[in-house]
C-alpha cells in the first residue's frame, strides 16, 4: 500500500496525516502500557502495523527521491518536520513503556518459576545419598528465555 499523491503538496499533506495518526495511536498504546493495561494496548496493534508499514515504505521512497516532497510549500514541509519530531518523541516514550512492561513481566515469570521450584516435592530414594536425587535438576515447568 502506498500513498496516491497528485503532487508534492498533496504527498506532504498525506505524510503529515499518516505521521499524526501513527503518533496518536502509539501515544494511546504507550498510555495503556504506562497504566499497566497491556490488554488495552493490544487493540492498536493491527492498525499501527498497517500504518507503520506504509510509513516505512513512503519514508524509503522519499529518501530515494527527495524530489517527491521538495516541491511542496515551506509551510507544509515544516509541518511535516514537526509531525516527525513528535512521532520520534512518542516512539521514545513507547520504547520506555514497553521496556518497563517487559521488565515487570520477566520479574513475574521468574517469581512464578522460583515458587514452582520451591514447592516441588523432594524425592525420597532408597539408601544413603539418594534423598532428592531425582529432583536435583534446576529445570522447571516454565521455560525462561534470557534474551526476551
Amino acid at each position: 500500500m502506498a500513498l496516491n499523491a497528485t503532487d508534492c503538496d498533496d504527498r506532504v499533506e498525506q505524510l503529515i496525516i499518516l505521521t499524526e495518526r501513527l503518533t496518536d495511536l502509539i501515544a494511546q498504546q504507550s498510555s495503556a502500557f504506562e497504566a499497566r493495561r497491556p490488554h488495552e494496548a493490544a487493540r492498536f496493534v493491527d492498525e499501527i502495523a498497517k500504518l507503520a508499514n506504509v510509513y516505512r515504505h513512503e519514508s524509503a521512497r522519499v529518501r530515494a527521491a527527495v524530489s517527491l516532497v521538495s516541491g511542496a510549500s515551506l509551510q507544509r514541509r515544516q509541518r511535516l518536520m514537526r509531525a516527525t519530531e513528535a512521532f520520534d518523541a512518542v516512539l521514545a516514550r513507547q520504547g520506555r513503556a514497553v521496556a518497563a512492561a517487559r521488565h515487570v513481566t520477566e520479574g513475574l515469570v521468574r517469581a512464578i518459576a522460583e515458587e514452582i521450584a520451591v514447592q516441588r516435592p523432594q524425592a525420597s530414594g532408597y539408601g544413603p545419598g539418594s534423598q532428592g536425587a531425582a529432583y536435583q535438576q534446576s529445570g522447571t515447568a516454565i521455560t525462561l528465555n534470557q534474551r526476551a
